[in-house]
């Protein structure tokens, strides 16, 4: 009996904590992208303030100092994601305050912090996740994690934007979740189980840490402004109003920015950044298993990282019918999808499941190409009624769109399933004495293509049309699907070790 109440614990405390993650990215996501939409900021922009989530792809450049120190009576774990809960509560409110159209500037400013303080608490929530989760724990501790991740999402994606209709302001919206989450730091530090004894960090010198730690940092900044300082050389300007130009000065600087970056944590000596990369490294596959991880998700990101920009301005649906069916209507499937991931995963193995669920993302795209050509109305409507939820009410009754619904709903339920088997694999590659480096650098690389396609997404979307838009997001999901059946051997001895 012991064993099951620690077990429950473990699990439970998997789940909020995937909820706590879930609800800063839809707030730097679909919902900012919901306020930018109705205050007239337009596609291209909008596609290019999705690159205020930069730091959830550089979020392995600090982890390493979440993984070496530990503030004072918390623990290493606990300390550091009560620390970046309550940053997120601040700079919440910050942008509750603000106006996108008003102040642009200071708006993506508390964005971007918002977003840094955000991977900051996933690279601490998934190092406590694949700390304290048993091996056997780990394929429905994903499904979990995935299904608190949806949780948030159906309430910062979908019932804030019903919420910001209803009340008629955003700022009311972000100062709720902005208590939330200091709600929820309150709940990290008094409810969660402690992790394993084995994960202690590596006995460094401290003050070499830190320096290291600055040298890597010079080196980004060196490395950004020599990347695109080379494009400068070559005739091209930075301010151009062309944004496939201004797009390739951000690749450029990236570019420049990484490899500069490894240079000087080498030369310097950035300990636990050093000794994490080698952990990985010499591994089987690890070159080939990084490349799976940043083409599986890839087409599911095309796909979403415009979606309520698309229903909402390219379709015409309003914001609140756009809350129900993708969140609220939704939270039953999505549930589903997440628990049906979990149980399949007791019986399936790894590489099944990542075959799987891969397809079933691949083919919901289609329902959204689908909608674009046939336009709305075309599967006819039903008639939501009336209700209150406590949380969320809907004062009169409501037209739906049945294409609509079902398009967001096969999504919904397909993508959790994805990321589920995705979450169990991430998991299985990560070393307990280096787990934030590790998980922080395998999902900053999954996340490559949810934040730097999004200003491709824009222009894209801008250049071809809606529908050709989710063709091609349907094409970018087939080399990730490929590149799963080509290393089926080494994900299925991965999954034997889980």
């Amino acid at each position: 009996m012991p064993q099951s109440f620690a077990a429950f614990h473990r699990l439970a405390a998997v789940l909020f904590l995937g909820f706590a993650s879930g609800l800063p990215l839809s707030l730097t996501g679909q919902a900012m992208q919901a306020w930018l939409s109705v205050d007239g900021v337009d596609i291209a922009t909008i596609g290019f303030l999705g690159l205020v989530g930069v730091p959830y792809t550089f979020k392995f450049l600090w982890a390493p100092l979440m993984d070496r120190f530990e503030p004072p009576l918390l623990g290493r774990r606990r300390g550091w994601l009560v620390l970046s809960q309550l940053g997120l509560a601040a700079a919440l409110f910050w942008m509750a305050g603000l106006s996108p159209s008003g102040a642009p500037g200071l708006f993506a400013l508390a964005a971007l912090a918002i977003a840094f303080l955000s991977a900051s608490q996933d690279v601490v929530i998934d190092a406590y996740r694949t700390d304290v989760l048993d091996p056997r724990e780990r394929g429905l501790g994903g499904s979990l994690s995935v299904f608190g991740y949806r949780l948030a999402m159906i309430l910062a994606g979908g019932v804030a934007l019903i919420w910001a209709e209803q009340w008629g302001s955003w700022a009311k919206v972000y100062q709720v979740m902005a208590g939330i989450m200091l709600a929820a730091a309150g709940v990290s530090l008094l409810t969660l189980p402690r992790v394993s004894s084995a994960s202690k960090p590596l006995a460094s010198d401290p003050k070499r840490e830190l320096i290291g730690f600055a040298a890597m940092i010079a080196g980004v900044v060196v490395g950004w402004f020599l990347g695109r300082g080379l494009l400068g050389l070559l005739g091209l300007d930075a301010a151009d109003p062309n944004k496939w130009i201004q797009l390739l000065f951000i690749l450029a600087g990236i570019a420049g920015a990484l490899p500069l970056a490894w240079w000087a944590a080498r030369r310097v000596g950035f300990e636990t950044l050093n000794r994490s990369l080698d952990s990985y490294f010499t591994q089987p596959a690890a070159w080939a298993l990084l490349l799976l991880i940043v083409l599986y998700k890839l087409g599911d990101a095309f796909a979403g990282t415009l979606t309520t920009p698309f229903l909402i301005k390219g379709m015409g649906f309003l914001q609140s019918e756009v809350g129900i069916v993708n969140k609220v209507i939704g939270i039953w499937l999505t549930i589903f999808g997440a628990l049906a991931a979990g149980a399949l995963m007791l019986r399936i193995n790894l590489y099944q499941a990542l075959l799987a669920f891969g397809v079933l993302q691949l083919v919901s795209n289609l329902g959204f190409w689908l909608l674009a050509v046939s336009g709305k109305g075309a599967w006819g409507s039903f008639m939501l009624p009336p209700f209150d939820l406590g949380f969320v009410a809907l004062d009169q009754a409501t037209e739906i769109d049945g294409l609509l619904m079902a398009a967001i709903a096969f999504e919904n339920v397909s993508s959790g399933m994805g990321t589920a088997a995705f979450v169990a694999l991430l998991m299985g590659l990560c070393n307990h004495r280096y787990t934030a480096t590790h998980y922080a650098l395998l999902s900053a690389l999954a996340a490559v293509g949810r934040i730097y396609v999004s200003p491709l997404s824009g222009v894209l979307s801008e250049a071809i049309g809606w529908p050709m838009f989710f063709v091609f997001s349907v094409a970018a999901a087939v080399p990730g699907l490929g590149m799963v059946w080509w290393m089926r051997g080494t994900i299925l001895r991965l999954g034997e070790k889980r």
